[in-house]
């Protein structure tokens, strides 16, 4: 299977390699719109399969020939040197395989829309469910790996986790479930002063998770992530920053009223005053 282009990272000598693979000709040339038509089939009894984009049509017809021209190269280097080779298309260039994409789409809707009525309201209902679960799905994925690359914390282990993860390559069983079954056994074994250990690890890290989460939270609001902070805590890091604004604005105000200190000149000013 080929992975995305947007996983990609081109290097600069698949960049210098890719630009002579192919003339002008071979590249505009796009024979693939009859073979992507036929993708498009309720005979099998599921739904129809979602038509290619543009760039996966470009892929799908260049491929071929890209891998009889590269024997021995992975699989992922040939689509890097597709990927490259498709940013350099001009519009004019990449028209036939968007034009082939379209066409796609059309009979995908039209495919849709026959599957659909074979079937049973029940059927469609558990569709219905499928496709809410996929997309929940997709939104816990995004949301994930939005959190990672923001930074937040790990969550705390618990104490058989850390037993688990400290033990589980020496565990008995040759697949993960039997090496959990022998690992759980042990740890049953296990006596409290055995035990103590991991219950101390956890606690430790529990105070890890807390002292980290509360310093993210406080960061996430401060660049107007509010969102991914926890309720609870938004509203008690909001009121901790309104406290704080209300003591500094006190504190000018205070300083603000408080009499401005005579000058040394102003002071013999009004000694010699006096005298007089």
């Amino acid at each position: 299977m080929m992975a995305p282009f947007s996983l990609m990272s081109v290097g600069v000598n698949l960049l210098v390699k890719s630009l002579g693979l192919f003339s002008t000709a071979s590249v505009v040339r796009c024979s693939c719109v009859a073979p992507v038509l036929k993708r498009f089939s309720t005979t099998t009894g599921g739904p129809p399969k979602r038509p290619l984009t543009a760039y996966m049509t470009y892929v799908k017809e260049m491929h071929p020939t890209i891998n009889r021209q590269n024997p021995g190269v992975k699989n992922v280097d040939i689509v890097r040197k597709l990927a490259q080779q498709w940013k350099m298309l001009t519009p004019e260039q990449k028209q036939p395989f968007q034009d082939a994409s379209l066409t796609s789409k059309e009979h995908y809707k039209l495919a849709v829309e026959k599957y659909k009525a074979q079937l049973t309201p029940a059927q469609t209902a558990a569709l219905a469910i499928e496709k809410r679960q996929k997309v929940a799905k997709r939104k816990a994925i995004r949301r994930k790996k939005e959190l990672n690359s923001l930074g937040k914390p790990k969550r705390p282990r618990s104490v058989f986790n850390i037993f688990m993860s400290e033990h589980f390559e020496e565990a008995k069983g040759n697949n993960i479930q039997t090496k959990m079954k022998s690992l759980r056994d042990d740890w049953e074994r296990f006596n409290a002063t055995q035990k103590q250990m991991y219950i101390q690890l956890a606690e430790d890290d529990k105070v890890r998770y807390k002292n980290e989460i509360k310093s993210w939270e406080e960061h996430m609001i401060e660049i107007g992530r509010e969102d991914l902070v926890r309720r609870k805590e938004r509203r008690a890091i909001k009121a901790k920053a309104t406290k704080d604004r209300k003591k500094k604005s006190k504190v000018t105000v205070l300083k603000a009223k408080a009499p401005k200190k005579k000058t040394e000149t102003a002071v013999k000013k009004t000694v010699k005053s006096t005298k007089k």
